[in-house]
């Protein structure tokens, strides 16, 4: 919301700490203002061991149970992350009660809400990642039933559309994995308003991981020309953060 210009500086200290106030009553999965702040400064070497903001657990199509995923994220010392499980957010919500009943010495990541979802886009199959929203908000509720929307539902502006109308990011998962060529996919859903891409990601499973450095650039030039922020993830199916599968 637009505020007045305000020349007093006992209104403008009171409209700071407001805006301040308000900023803290969101919930730390959903603060998607720090969550920009971080994909503003993603870079090819945050992933794995800084941020991951792509892996899922048994409650889709993972192996790792949540508790064992959030042990993992601990022990390599992850500042920031999102479970990305298809269509459910029940291995989000196991891990943030992990997170309520420890008091681990080591820092605690800060754990955001996330979730992917199959789409449509141009005519080919795309996954949408969502990040930060509220997982009760109705828009997002019929993308976390547990299976792939059909029909309008799957329409990708349809899901960019939930997830921030829920006030979440909509970020495209793996731009260069599809069967359209990655400038047309990227740039169609540029034109649908997404927030961002997901630069940085193995599409070779490497051991150990690293991002695939063609791919990559290819991705983050057109972020740039578009505007988009950028994100990285492991996009972890398996028993090691580390690795994809």
């Amino acid at each position: 919301m637009a505020h007045a210009p305000v020349s007093n500086p006992h209104q403008v200290a009171l409209q700071v700490s407001l805006e301040a106030a308000t900023h803290k009553t969101i919930p730390a999965a959903q603060d998607t203002l720090a969550l920009r702040q971080v994909f503003q400064n993603i870079q090819a070497d945050s992933c794995p061991y800084t941020y991951n903001f792509h892996m899922h657990t048994a409650c889709s199509d993972g192996k790792l149970q949540p508790e064992s995923l959030m042990e993992q994220a601990l022990h390599l010392g992850l500042r920031g992350m999102a479970i990305t499980d298809h269509h459910t957010v029940k291995g989000y919500k196991f891990a943030q009660q992990w997170l309520l009943d420890r008091s681990p010495e080591n820092p605690i990541p800060h754990l955001w809400t996330g979730v992917e979802i199959t789409s449509r886009l141009i005519g080919t199959e795309v996954h949408i990642l969502g990040y930060g929203f509220n997982p009760d908000h109705q828009s997002i509720l019929p993308y976390l039933q547990g299976t792939a929307p059909q029909e309008e539902q799957a329409h990708a502006a349809q899901v960019i559309r939930a997830i921030q109308q829920a006030g979440g990011l909509a970020v495209l998962a793996h731009p260069a994995r599809y069967r359209q060529p990655t400038e047309q996919v990227i740039e169609a859903a540029a034109s649908l308003g997404i927030d961002g891409v997901e630069t940085y990601y193995a599409y070779n499973n490497p051991n150990p991981w690293q991002t695939s450095p063609e791919q990559s650039q290819q991705v983050k030039s057109l972020s740039v020309f578009y505007n988009l922020l950028d994100t990285c993830g492991t996009d972890t199916h398996g028993l090691d953060l580390l690795r994809r599968i």
